[in-house]
């Protein structure tokens, strides 16, 4: 995974790009009522697109004005430094543990204003530390340091983390992967998401076929957006 993912960038006035400004500003809309300082994007299993998502809604967020963090809290498997290009050997673990201050763990990426905070070391404990009062306490200091937070976490079906996280930010954006995931396990997750009081804004259909007749984009308001990644490896979007 590259920078050649990051098609807000890359490719900014392509169709894929511009869904993902709309799912950008649907996520605005869906968080109305409560302002939206920090966004977790999860998925019901692996290898639904979530990171890809992530980057791409952060360089969406920044390319509207605002100032943006993306922070890697997947602590098992670590994708936002090879999104980016960038190094992993510091990031949000070091500031967990005290070593390290927010703006050490702070890399920059081609938008002036999107930062991103990688992992770090990989701790034995992800989900302690998760769901630790030093994570707590970590998020709101980054809220200090830009408009809206945007956290990758690992998939909710694999492991804890996710359902961890998600009652200590303002809203949380689920992707599943058309043709892949289960409607059980996609069913599972908001079942789970929920039973932690996570504030679920919507959901992401990823890698839907461009050739089929979905291949369109709605938003239903509170309930899910659609994105979605050709099966010839582009993002694409369409209805869910």
């Amino acid at each position: 995974m590259t920078r050649s993912n990051l098609v807000v960038i890359e490719d900014p006035k392509s169709p894929i790009a511009e869904a993902y400004r709309i799912a950008r500003t649907n996520i605005q809309f869906a968080a109305v009522d409560k302002e939206l300082k920090t966004l977790l994007i999860t998925s019901s299993g692996p290898a639904e697109g979530k990171s890809t998502t992530v980057a791409n809604i952060g360089a969406a967020f920044a390319q509207s004005g605002k100032s943006v963090i993306i922070i890697d809290a997947d602590l098992r498997k670590p994708t936002q430094h090879k999104v980016w290009e960038i190094d992993n050997f510091r990031g949000i673990t070091n500031v967990l543990l005290g070593d390290a201050e927010i703006d050490s763990v702070l890399q920059k990426t081609p938008i002036d204003n999107l930062q991103v905070s990688t992992t770090g070391p990989i701790p034995p404990n992800p989900a302690e530390l998760l769901g630790s009062q030093r994570m707590s306490n970590l998020l709101a200091r980054f809220k200090e340091y830009a408009d809206i937070i945007i956290i990758d976490t690992p998939p909710v079906i694999a492991v804890t983390d996710a359902a961890l996280l998600a009652p200590q930010v303002d809203g949380v954006v689920l992707v599943v992967a058309s043709g892949q995931a289960k409607i059980e396990a996609a069913q599972r997750s908001k079942q789970m998401l929920v039973n932690g009081r996570a504030r679920i804004l919507g959901t992401i259909l990823n890698m839907v076929d461009e050739d089929t007749e979905d291949y369109y984009y709605y938003y239903y308001y509170g309930e899910g957006s659609g994105d979605k990644k050709s099966r010839k490896g582009k993002n694409k979007v369409a209805t869910l």
